[in-house]
């Protein structure tokens, strides 16, 4: 099957809420609407028609069926850990045969004329009656890096070097799944905070590095991202002890950049204290 153009989808998606008097406008928001990032094939139409009432579209199972033939799809205010407000906003991400996908969503009136703005990057598509109202052009600006405080700064390094503590003892034991999990949503999240600080001092604190800050590489030099991808190891713990030793001298040389530019001092005497603890554990027979 091929996959639709986008000239086909705004032309599908626009139709519709054309023919469907219960609909009164279109928006759309997502990566679509930002000028800063590569287009490619599998970018989501992120779309909300606006409407008086959400509650015929939600009994309706078979209305979704206009926008093409669903492979799988999912209705994340039917979450039963975080229920939505389905009178106001209702949503369905549908992937689609072709590959294709839509993350659409109905609001109503009131509702969108409260959260429009909500996220900056946002583009009015369609308003038949007007009842939305005039918006800036849409703008990455919120996502832009923000400038930390020394305070910050400083939880950020004693955050990255007091968590390896536990990434040593995870490896000593031989206990993988926690490392990973200490690794992935704590010490390599500092690293790529103070990765995003520098690129925010080299563009004046002017870019978005995108989500889960994929575009960083933009502003890497190609030693520093091979470094970085050198972080993601598998469950070998010989693996794994060489990348936390990359990645504690990758975090170590871009925080004392990072403290130089901002005027504050890293601390040097913790960073090898953490080192060093990493060599003692790495050497230390098991049992």
């Amino acid at each position: 099957m091929i996959m639709r153009t986008e000239n086909e989808m705004y032309d599908l998606i626009l139709g519709i809420a054309k023919s469907d008097d219960r609909i009164k406008a279109v928006y759309m928001n997502g990566s679509r609407t930002n000028k800063a990032v590569p287009k490619d094939i599998f970018q989501d139409y992120d779309i909300v028609y606006v409407v008086e009432d959400t509650k015929s579209f939600i009994e309706d199972k078979d209305w979704i069926n206009l926008f093409g033939e669903i492979l799988y799809m999912q209705y994340p205010d039917e979450c039963p850990y975080c229920p939505g407000d389905k009178k106001n906003s209702y949503g369905w991400l549908m992937q689609f045969a072709d590959g294709t996908r839509i993350d659409l969503t109905v609001q109503t009136i009131d509702y969108a004329l409260r959260h429009i703005q909500d996220d900056k990057l946002c583009r009015i598509l369609l308003d038949k009656e007007s009842v939305l109202p005039d918006i800036e052009a849409a703008t990455d600006c919120q996502y832009w890096i923000q400038k930390p405080t020394k305070e910050q700064y400083v939880f950020a390094c004693n955050e990255f070097w007091w968590c390896t503590n536990n990434i040593a003892k995870g490896l000593w034991r031989e206990e993988i799944p926690y490392v990973q999990d200490m690794t992935n949503h704590i010490v390599r999240r500092q690293l790529i905070t103070m990765l995003n600080w520098k690129a925010g001092i080299l563009t004046e604190w002017k870019v978005s590095t995108g989500k889960s800050s994929k575009y960083l590489y933009k502003w890497l030099s190609a030693e520093e991202w091979q470094m970085l991808m050198a972080t993601y190891f598998d469950a070998n713990v010989d693996h794994a002890w060489k990348s936390v030793f990359g990645m504690c001298e990758l975090f170590r040389i871009t925080a004392q950049f990072v403290g130089e530019k901002l005027g504050w001092e890293y601390n040097e005497k913790e960073g090898k204290a953490a080192r060093d603890f990493l060599e003692y554990v790495h050497q230390l027979p098991k049992k």
